[in-house]
């Protein structure tokens, strides 16, 4: 893998709520990353002004919002992030398939063949563990429950799904080659876990299949943020 390939995989997490910290983060990494992820946090203090500063300097962006509504506010919320130009965007795949259905056939409507943002159905959270599931009433094992969520997304028209790393290849097996899977909790050999407990390096999360790997703490908080991500692009390229 060439380095330019590496650096496209990568997905740098903007985990945070100031506006001057956007162009900060976006001119300091547009070299080193392939795309910037824009959460609730930033987007709720920003807005649509902070996709368009990170699109002036260059950059892509992943629109992190996880929705999850009832089919037509989804399929609405859905458009109006398509229409920004963001590359990703999301939502939850425990909406169910009429939610996710109805946002394909909306973006489709609006698009008419045109390229367009990619969708993407969010599984379990990587912060989740068996005991979480039962919490809220699903028994099925964590692996179990990714698979049969990133199923129903492909069956909806969705184009990929954010994972685990470590679900990976069950997702590859179930739904193909051809279906985008993103993965967070992803910390290269030099990082803390922190609050993350399905976790992969860099190396081993392209290896098992990810098209992109979402990475924000061990570069944001690096002393030096640039050399960091260089490193994580050598890990990469050396894998």
């Amino acid at each position: 893998m060439t380095r330019d390939q590496a650096r496209e995989k990568v997905i740098f997490a903007l985990d945070t709520g100031e506006f001057a910290h956007v162009q900060y983060w976006a001119e300091t990494l547009a070299d080193k990353v392939g795309m910037f992820k824009v959460g609730k946090q930033l987007f709720t203090a920003c807005g649509p002004a902070a996709v368009r500063m990170i699109q002036k300097i260059g950059g892509e962006v992943f629109l992190d919002l996880k929705f999850h509504d009832i089919p037509n506010t989804v399929a609405m919320a859905s458009v109006e992030a398509a229409r920004m130009g963001v590359k990703l965007f999301n939502l939850h795949a425990l909406g169910g398939y009429e939610m996710m259905a109805t946002t394909v056939e909306a973006l489709d409507r609006e698009f008419k063949g045109e390229k367009r943002a990619k969708v993407l159905a969010v599984t379990i959270l990587t912060s989740s563990t068996e005991e979480t599931l039962r919490d809220v009433g699903i028994e099925h094992a964590v692996p179990e429950m990714v698979v049969k969520l990133a199923i129903l997304a492909k069956k909806a028209g969705i184009d990929g799904v954010v994972a685990s790393p470590r679900e990976i290849p069950l997702i590859r097996e179930a739904c193909g080659n051809d279906f985008l899977i993103v993965t967070p909790g992803v910390r290269p050999s030099f990082a803390a876990l922190n609050d993350q407990k399905r976790v992969m390096t860099p190396v081993e999360a392209v290896q098992a299949g990810s098209d992109y790997l979402v990475i924000g703490r061990p570069i944001g908080d690096a002393p030096d943020p640039a050399a960091a991500a260089e490193l994580i692009l050598d890990e990469i390229v050396a894998g």
